[in-house]
């Protein structure tokens, strides 16, 4: 088998330039077919989050913007209509006079209720799961780092905790510190910190056995060092998608905590309070649960949308290291 020269780049190069020459290649070509070789091969685009990812970017864009103007103006939004029925009696029927999907039973306007509702939810939701998120991410990566007696105790904190039905966990939460949107917040908070550790600590199993990780530990850098620029930009991906659905998950908890009489207080307006105040009326006037009802489900939709697309989006895969 004859030997291949090892220079074969110099060759190739000297044919172009005689092809050129000879007019059998266009100008320029040698420089051309150079710099595509030396540029290699184009990696491939990130794939967008898609028409479902913006649709759920602008349904909780907006959902945002009236939660911000709910708590600026106190939960009464100036272009809806007045919450209390100025038709005489219980106008219980959608699309009564001047309000566009009915009363309950009080007289209030459903509209007003479902979107001066949207603040305090939203509340709830967000910041259960960022004090969730900054919690649980700790846990999750320190016990998953350090291996030895640190992260056997975080570890078994976590455990301790997910050992709890949630729900009941909450219920005690909110029964013996207040029914306010601080202390339901804090409660679906201490449920929401072990699920968010779990993720957090397989994550930070995984990579922590990396090379990069191995390499910076070899090289005298510091564990918070190491846990800071190299472990948290990679769980974090995990961690973002998890927590939107997490979101969802206590926008619905919130809910089922108002049926069961353990939600804010009634002087707050909730997508759940509301649910609960037409439960006893739900044969004769059931758009009193399903409107709220289906604000939840539209969120919770566009929050698991969104989590996906950005999991897919932003996910590390172990060709682009």
């Amino acid at each position: 088998m004859p030997e291949q020269s090892p220079d074969g780049g110099h060759d190739l190069v000297t044919a172009l330039v005689h092809d050129e020459a000879t007019n059998l290649t266009p100008p320029d070509a040698a420089t051309l077919t150079i710099a595509a070789v030396e540029s290699g091969p184009r990696r491939p685009k990130r794939k967008g989050i898609g028409v479902g990812g913006w649709l759920s970017v602008a349904w909780l864009a907006l959902l945002l913007v009236i939660a911000v103007a709910g708590v600026v103006t106190g939960q009464k939004i100036p272009f809806l209509p007045d919450p209390k029925n100025d038709v005489g009696g219980f106008k219980l029927d959608m699309f009564s006079p001047g309000h566009f999907l009915g009363t309950d039973a009080s007289g209030q306007d459903i509209l007003s209720l479902t979107v001066n509702g949207t603040s305090a939810s939203m509340e709830i939701g967000v910041f259960s799961v960022l004090i969730g998120f900054t919690i649980g991410g700790l846990f999750g990566v320190l016990s998953g780092y350090f291996k030895g007696r640190v992260g056997a105790v975080l570890g078994s904190t976590t455990d301790i905790l997910l050992a709890f039905p949630p729900l009941v966990l909450a219920i005690s939460i909110v029964t013996f510190l207040g029914h306010s949107v601080f202390w339901v917040t804090i409660a679906l908070a201490i449920v929401a910190v072990p699920v968010l550790a779990r993720i957090a600590r397989a994550a930070t199993l995984s990579w922590a056995e990396r090379e990069f990780v191995t390499a910076a530990r070899a090289q005298g850098a510091k564990h918070s060092r190491v846990m800071i620029k190299e472990l948290v930009p990679n769980v974090l991906p995990a961690m973002l998608s998890i927590a939107l659905l997490s979101i969802a998950v206590v926008i619905v908890a919130e809910a089922g905590l108002a049926i069961v009489g353990a939600g804010v207080a009634k002087t707050t307006i909730t997508w759940g309070g509301i649910i609960d105040s037409g439960r006893t009326e739900i044969d004769t006037a059931p758009h009193i649960v399903l409107i709220p009802s289906f604000i939840i489900f539209l969120t919770v939709m566009a929050l698991n949308y969104l989590g996906d697309a950005l999991r897919a989006k932003f996910d590390v895969r172990e060709g682009a290291l």
